[in-house]
């Protein structure tokens, strides 16, 4: 059991590493966008990683808390909350993409005011509760 545990920790831990590093290059392609089709085609194939390693924390957090005989403790909600947020923040995101007018003037400038604050929520609070777990 204690094998399961760690095994999850370290699991875990990568999982966050990558969702930091899959919102980084988010933002990048953001910044690199010049058309907003060609970024709407690429954000298709690159969503799925992103949320492939959502489910990774939340997957892992889950077999950590089952370990643990799904003892809550005040980490565990705001981890289970936080992945809430994030699911929804992602969700937020991808649907203004998704329903973007293309008909209007400048729609990538449009979509980016929008998913940079999100992605920069996103990048923080990853950022403040993995330097609070290691506290």
């Amino acid at each position: 059991m204690n094998e399961m545990y760690e095994m999850s920790i370290v699991t875990h831990n990568f999982g966050v590493m990558g969702i930091l590093g899959v919102i980084l290059v988010n933002i990048v392609m953001l910044v690199m966008a010049q058309d907003i089709r060609i970024y709407a085609k690429k954000m298709r194939v690159f969503m799925p990683i992103g949320a492939s390693l959502i489910a990774v924390i939340l997957f892992t957090g889950a077999v950590m808390m089952a370990a643990k005989h799904l003892s809550f403790s005040i980490e565990n909600i705001i981890m289970i909350v936080f992945g809430t947020f994030l699911i929804f923040f992602e969700l937020t995101r991808y649907k203004k993409l998704k329903h973007l007018n293309l008909e209007q003037e400048n729609p990538l400038e449009t979509y980016k005011k929008g998913a940079f604050k999100i992605l920069q929520i996103e990048f923080f609070i990853t950022l403040a509760i993995s330097v609070w777990m290691l506290i």
